[in-house]
């Protein structure tokens, strides 16, 4: 995690308007808040199904992004997408319900840490449901604009505008992440990198657009590519053959 007003990497060819293609249903809740995935070719579109669960969905208490004067804290901004970022929460949680460490990762990003949100923009737990994060406003799809610029994160101090930072829930510095878990990974990156046209295995010169700070990066790395950090654990070793399974979904 890193303060918010950071940013991030390479400008996209394509970056466009989003376009729904699937509805899915939230696991969680009586009925579950829909959330719309945006297009990709037909061909990848049934192997980037993944189940995306809403801030409703796990119960994201709004009021806490506020003053109680009724101010948001922190007010979104937005920027194309340059890089996707993998980390693991390395949070220490023992709760079994993923819910549950969610909320808990959101009240110390939004009032411990007093970042007025949470950092991350999607988070994936261990049956490989993914999370909605950093609340991005109700014109767009999750972490998005109705233009599709991406709402800034803090997830990489310096770095954070427009890099996109996932998390895996759990610590891996020893283990890696369930089958599930993975799987969601590669699929969620796959509809990023579609929608953003970025080339999975590729390399960016990424340029905060806020302090100008530029930096050489993979267009989908780990947090150790942006600072001395044991994130995101085992996942590491584990990026080139990622990488390779997502332009593998992303060229249909």
């Amino acid at each position: 995690m890193s303060d918010p007003n950071s940013a991030g990497s390479r400008r996209p060819t394509r970056p466009g308007p989003l376009v729904p293609r699937r509805v899915f249903l939230g696991a969680l809740g009586a009925a579950g808040a829909l959330s719309v995935v945006p297009a990709l070719p037909a061909a990848a579109a049934d192997s980037i199904a993944y189940t995306l669960l809403s801030r409703a969905d796990w119960g994201a208490d709004e009021s806490l992004r506020y003053t109680t004067a009724g101010t948001e804290i922190w007010p979104p901004e937005y920027y194309p997408v340059q890089t996707l970022t993998v980390h693991h929460t390395d949070d220490g949680s023992t709760d079994p319900d993923p819910a549950a460490v969610v909320r808990a990762i959101y009240r110390n990003d939004t009032v411990g840490k007093g970042y007025g949100d949470i950092g991350y923009h999607f988070l994936i737990d261990r049956n490989g449901r993914v999370y909605e994060g950093r609340w991005s406003g109700t014109d767009g799809t999750p972490a998005h604009d109705a233009a599709g610029r991406m709402v800034t994160g803090a997830h990489v101090q310096g770095y954070n505008s427009g890099n996109l930072g996932i998390a895996l829930l759990g610590t891996f510095t020893t283990t890696p992440p369930t089958t599930a878990a993975r799987t969601a990974l590669v699929q969620l990156l796959a509809d990023l990198a579609g929608r953003h046209a970025l080339v999975p295995a590729g390399k960016v010169l990424y340029r905060n657009p806020v302090s100008g700070v530029s930096r050489a990066a993979p267009v989908i790395g780990g947090h150790l590519d942006w600072a001395a950090t044991d994130c995101p654990g085992t996942v590491w070793s584990q990026l080139p053959a990622i990488r390779e399974e997502v332009a593998a979904l992303t060229s249909g």
